[in-house]
């Protein structure tokens, strides 16, 4: 049996972009929270392959938890990994978005999984990106840690892969700013030795995990 473990970080909380939808735009994030990094850093496995987005906030995000004491390899950057496209409503207020069309608000995403909002992409499609990632990943790197950090749509799609969930109700998990989430792939009676060719599991470890004592925020995540 090979176990490949899968610690999602969700990215530092961004502060700049004025209650403004930002999705897949490429914004900083705010790491001034010494504490929360050295949780993460003590937390997380040693030996680790690091994936992230290429947008700036996982990367900032993993250089703070190695300020904190975390020794990383160089990041792996992988483009299908990066937030869900929201196209022409980024740059625009939420509320604004909401107005223009009753059909699309929701409890706790900008909008159902199976709506592709103009010039953008639905959850539908982020999970159809995320899942080749994973795959290839996990291949590569059998047996290994791999911390990712990455997003709160990205995570959930992750989940919906792991396990078999409709998106929609993946959309219903709550990933907050530095949390940790954790799945593991599992391999069992591979005969032939190459990575993948085995039949293949996943369990769920842990999900909107928080450094320390500090509770989950269980509010809506955009």
């Amino acid at each position: 049996m090979t176990v490949t473990h899968w610690w999602w970080v969700r990215h530092a909380p961004v502060t700049v972009n004025e209650g403004r939808i930002y999705g897949r735009s490429d914004l900083p994030c705010n790491t001034d929270d010494p504490e929360l990094y050295a949780g993460l850093a003590e937390i997380l496995p040693r030996d680790a392959v690091l994936v992230t987005s290429d947008l700036m906030r996982t990367h900032q995000t993993a250089q703070a938890i190695a300020d904190a004491g975390l020794a990383l390899p160089p990041r792996r950057e992988y483009v299908d990994l990066a937030e869900q496209s929201f196209g022409d409503w980024q740059g625009q207020f939420y509320a604004d978005v909401e107005k223009t069309d009753p059909r699309i608000v929701h409890d706790y995403w900008l909008c159902p999984a199976h709506y592709r909002p103009p010039g953008g992409e639905s959850f539908v499609d982020l999970v159809a990106r995320v899942a080749p990632v994973i795959e290839a990943v996990s291949d590569e790197n059998p047996g290994r840690h791999v911390i990712a950090v990455a997003h709160g749509g990205t995570i959930r799609a992750a989940l919906a892969v792991a396990l078999g969930l409709d998106p929609e109700r993946a959309l219903s998990f709550t990933i907050d700013n530095c949390s940790i989430t954790r799945i593991d792939r599992i391999e069992t009676g591979a005969e032939d030795p190459t990575p993948g060719s085995g039949r293949l599991g996943w369990r769920t470890v842990l999900v909107n995990r928080l450094p320390g004592t500090r509770a989950p925020g269980g509010k809506a995540i955009r």
